[in-house]
Parts: structure tokens; sequence; C-alpha cells
């Protein structure tokens, strides 16, 4: 296909008046669509519905160590569920913590308990006059919420194929003692699918930061979800990295069950040195008096082990695979060559990013809204929502059902085409 920059004026108001026309055509038909968020499909949802029949009324619900799972106690869960948790995230069951059943949820008690009481006796965030959180960029929008909900200075860092720019972290962190930590999503990134290469986990591993009490959030989130049995990414460990290096303390591992099981209904864990966890249980120990320990015996005794686990998210990979698929085919079908936009071809995770022509990311997502297809706010990959090029736009295929993508991808390529055509006409 030609460029569409290649063009000449008349060529581009013709292809444009065909394209109203098909995008008319779409938008009569009143569809209602939604690839907003990364929400597992009902087919997915089903594949754990085994777990609702493991416990009922006759089931023996003591766990392995002979606590009785309907009463108080194990702060920390059940030693059954840190092994599995622990064997999902990497890490060995003494240094994990598991929790309820979202991992957003630690992520935000983690921040909340720096602010008000500091990190392992450091000073509490809340007494500084600033405090600074680098943000690979585009990323997690739920991560930037939490940090701007709490007044945090967020530092865009820019995502390259093997993870954020490392001499831009290692500059701010080794020099700046207000960088007090950095999301990151490191295996199939949110939204981009990609997965940190081994000499940028030995990077992080490797710093030395200016700051005693600095972090590294390392959200696994998508660590065991493959669409691929052939094609599988590899991420080296980042706690057993730090240790080598001697800095053990410096990392949190966040992980959980929500698109394993049931989102919501999900064990979440997190993973640090024994010296952090024991930080932790000291808030822990006042604000609960222990988590959810029939989930806990729910998951272990559906999964087993992490093989069942393994093998239940092939069964996810077979749903998810060709909604994924049909989103790329269609996307390079109807816009390669064009050279109105660009995206990445992940191996796992939840998303699909896409980066139009700068400027152009909001007015893709409100004409694709016009047809009755609901995306991600252009925006939302960044912090505070401001996309400095309005350029990326996360694609979901999760959640609808193939005949929707289909005609969801067709809304979302005509939209792109639609806005690309008015730029260019703009400057020539």
């Amino acid at each position: 296909m030609t460029p569409y920059k290649d063009l000449s004026r008349e060529e581009l108001l013709q292809e444009k008046e065909s394209l109203e026309k098909q995008f008319a055509e779409v938008k009569a038909k009143g569809l209602k669509l939604d690839m907003s968020r990364g929400k597992p499909s009902a087919a997915q949802l089903d594949l754990a519905m085994g777990m609702m029949d493991v416990l009922n009324s006759s089931t023996d619900l003591k766990c392995r160590e002979g606590v009785d799972c309907r009463n108080y106690g194990v702060l920390d869960g059940i030693r059954e569920a840190k092994e599995l948790l622990a064997d999902m995230t990497e890490v060995s069951p003494d240094n994990i913590i598991i929790y309820g059943n979202s991992s957003l949820n630690i992520m935000y008690d983690t921040v909340a308990r720096s602010m008000t009481h500091g990190v392992m006796g450091s000073t509490p965030w809340c007494k500084l006059d600033k405090v600074k959180f680098l943000c690979p960029v585009p990323g997690y929008d739920r991560h930037f919420k939490i940090t701007e909900h709490f007044g945090i200075e967020m530092v865009n860092i820019p995502m390259h194929a093997d993870g954020p720019d490392m001499d831009m972290v290692e500059e701010y962190v080794n020099n700046d003692p207000a960088v007090k930590g950095i999301w990151c999503v490191p295996k199939y990134s949110n939204p981009q699918g990609i997965t940190y290469s081994d000499e940028t986990v030995r990077r992080f591993a490797r710093l030395k930061p200016a700051a005693e009490d600095f972090r590294i959030y390392w959200d696994n989130a998508y660590g065991i979800h493959h669409l691929y049995e052939d094609k599988q990414d590899n991420l080296v460990e980042i706690l057993m990295e730090c240790k080598k290096e001697g800095r053990p303390d410096m990392v949190y591992k966040f992980c959980s069950t929500s698109k394993v099981s049931f989102p919501g209904s999900g064990v979440a864990a997190i993973g640090a040195s024994k010296a952090n966890l024991e930080d932790i249980k000291k808030q822990m120990k006042i604000q609960t008096i222990g988590h959810d320990k029939l989930n806990q015996l729910r998951h272990v005794r559906f999964f087993g082990d992490i093989h069942g686990m393994v093998l239940h998210m092939r069964k996810h990979a077979d749903i998810l695979r060709p909604k994924f698929e049909t989103v790329l085919d269609g996307l390079k079908t109807e816009l390669g060559g064009l050279e109105i936009g660009s995206w990445i071809e992940p191996r796992g995770g939840y998303f699909i990013s896409f980066d139009a022509l700068p400027g152009c990311a909001k007015a893709i997502v409100a004409k694709a809204k016009e047809a009755g297809l609901v995306m991600t706010d252009a925006g939302a990959t960044f912090p505070y929502g401001k996309d400095p090029l309005d350029s990326n736009i996360r694609i979901a295929p999760s959640y609808p059902t193939p005949e929707e993508l289909k005609v969801a991808t067709e809304i979302f390529v005509l939209s792109v085409k639609l806005v690309s055509i008015d730029k260019i006409l703009l400057e020539k």
C-alpha cells in the first residue's frame, strides 16, 4: 500500500470520502463494543468454575499445618498457598506474604505505609519536601493513579524494546535522593507486551540508590500469561539478582491470580527480602487478623501446584491467542504500509500498544466511540493522563467475543485512517 503521506491532496480526499461511507455504515448498526480494559471474557472465567466445587460443607477445611481455615489466624498466609504463589512468582515460600484478592491493593498499601511510617526505619515520605517516582511510559494507568493520589511527583522514563531507558533510570536513582521508587511491569508489559532483557534486570540489581529507602515496585502481573507454547519470553528473577549484588532489600515483587482464576476473588502476594517482610508485618498485625484462608485453600486445592496452574493458563492462551491474532491481522492488513501507525506483536499479557501519528490518539479514540467502540482513554498510559505526543493507544482484545473483535478492529482501523488523513491534509 502507498503511504498516505505520498498521496496527493486529491487522492487523500477521494480516500477519505470512501472511508466516511464505510464508517457511516458501521455507525448505523448502533453497536456497543468495549475494548477499554483488560477484562477476562466469560469463556475465561468459565475455566475456573470448578474452583466453586472444591470446598463444601463436608470438606476438611484444615490446611496442611492443621489450622482451621474457617477461623482467625495465620497472618501471612497458609503454607501451601505460599508455596503455590512463590512458584508462580519464582521466589522462596519464605520470601512471600499472602494478602487478599488484589495486588493493586498491596501496592497502594505499600506506598501508603511508606508515606506515613517510612521504609524500614527511614523518614516517612510525608515529612519530606519532595518524593519522586520513576514511571516507564507507556505504562499501567492504575500504578500512576496511586502515586498521583499521594502527591508524589512522577517522572516519565521512555520504554525501549528491552525495557525502560536504564541510562535515565541510573542517572535518577543513583543521584537524586528524592527518587524513592520505580513502577515496573517487567514481563509482557502493560500496554506494550515488552519483557525486560537479562541485562536490563541486572542493571536494576546493580543500582546504587542515593535514597536508602528506594524500592523497585516489580509488578509481575503477567508472569505466566503466555499466548504461545513455542514462543515464550523469559525474565531473569530480580530478587535473586539483587541479593547477588548485596542489595536484597531493594525490590518488592507483586503478583496475583486475578487473571488466572477470578478477578476480584483471586489471591495476591508480595515477595521481598525477610527484612522487608518483617517491616510489612508490623503494619499488617494492626491492619488485619489475617486474609481469607478459605479462598487460599480453594485455590491450592483447585490448582494443586504450579504445574496445574501452567496447564490452566494454556487454556487461557487458547482463548486469547485467536483474539490477539484477529486484531493484529486487521492492523497488518488494513494499516500495513500506510505509515500512519505502528504496533508491537506481544507474546503474552493482555494488551496491544498502538502508536498513531503524533497528535492523533485522542481524536482516534473519540472517532471510534462515535461508532460504538469504547477504548481506554488516550493518555491513560502516561502519568497525569498526559501523553506528550498524543500518540499511544492501548488495545485490550480479551473481553469482546471473536465476532465482536472483528467489528471492533474494523472500527478502529477506519478511525485511524480518517483521523490520519485529516492530519496529513492539514500539513499539505
